[in-house]
């Protein structure tokens, strides 16, 4: 797996995480990291920097798109 493709991952497992969270009466909690990923994706959108990306490039090498 490359960066790129795990942080996709993690990012939909995230929402689901969230969305498991609000179905079963945690939904404060939900919206904190509902907020908190919104949060991750404007940094993202605004200056290019993805935090997670940027961790994950240490770990794993960078994905060669064809």
């Amino acid at each position: 797996m490359c960066v790129e493709r795990v942080q996709r991952f993690l990012t939909a497992a995230m929402l689901l995480l969230i969305t498991a969270l609000a179905l079963n009466g945690f939904f404060y909690l939900s919206v904190g990291l509902q907020i908190f990923v919104i949060a991750m994706l404007m940094v993202w959108a605004v200056t290019n920097f993805c935090p997670s990306i940027w961790v994950l490039n240490k770990i794993l090498p960078p994905c060669k798109w064809s």
